[in-house]
């Protein structure tokens, strides 16, 4: 009997030997906190890693901790590029009740510059489904609306894999994200079927910038849209 068990214990210390290495330990972080291993964007201290097209540096208002669109001021891009990541990103809609649809509390936030992930407040506010908050614009409506009321801070949490490509550019597996809003899952591994209309020029094979929309409406003048918590962690 004491043989079986000996060679029990000895089997299983040779099946965990051959596992592998054990998982690399980090801090998971809490509330307003990010993982140990996250690549910090913004903290709410400076928006040192934010520029705007054309080289500027970020003229969005910082404001308790927030970064807050100031609209005309230009879309902003983060100065890392990212390729397949977790990432986390928390946003504000300003209260405009006398907007509606697109009109109301409209900003956005583009993976690789190349996919947009709608921000919108889409509390008791109808639009065309694929253009409502948390969809993939265009692409996939959310599975469900996990809205707050506008002025509640709200939270992204991506899954994103990059398309795979050949050696002459081209998509030979699409891209996938995994959506959850407010901790609800809201996009399923989705594929994606291509670049968000209007989006820039960064090639999908290619790691891009994280952009932030300073969204334009006809009917508006003025969408502060506030953003705060923004980190990502490679994949």
């Amino acid at each position: 009997m004491t043989s079986l068990i000996l060679f029990a214990i000895l089997a299983t210390a040779q099946a965990l030997a051959q596992d592998g290495p054990q998982p690399r330990a980090i801090d998971p972080g809490a509330a307003g906190k990010p993982p140990s291993d996250a690549i910090v964007l913004f903290d709410g201290s400076n928006a040192g890693e934010w520029a705007h097209k054309d080289g500027r540096p970020a003229e969005w208002k910082l404001e308790n901790g927030a970064l807050v669109c100031n609209s005309g001021k230009g879309d902003l891009y983060s100065k890392r590029k990212i390729g397949s990541a977790q990432i986390h990103v928390e946003f504000s809609a300003p209260y405009m009740p006398n907007a509606k649809s697109q009109a109301r509390g409209n900003s956005g936030v583009y993976i690789q510059n190349n996919y947009e992930i709608q921000v919108l407040d889409s509390y008791q506010n109808p639009t065309y489904a694929n253009g409502s908050c948390a969809a993939l614009y265009g692409q996939y409506a959310p599975l469900v609306n996990a809205c707050r009321k506008p002025g509640e801070w709200q939270s992204y949490d991506i899954i994103f894999h990059t398309p795979a490509c050949d050696s002459e550019g081209k998509v030979t597996t699409p891209g996938t994200i995994t959506l959850l809003h407010n901790g609800v899952v809201v996009q399923d591994h989705v594929t994606i079927k291509g670049k968000t209309p209007g989006a820039g020029k960064t090639s999908v094979c290619e790691p891009g910038p994280l952009m932030l929309q300073d969204h334009f409406h006809p009917d508006v003048k003025e969408t502060f849209m506030k953003f705060r918590n923004i980190w990502y962690r490679p994949l």
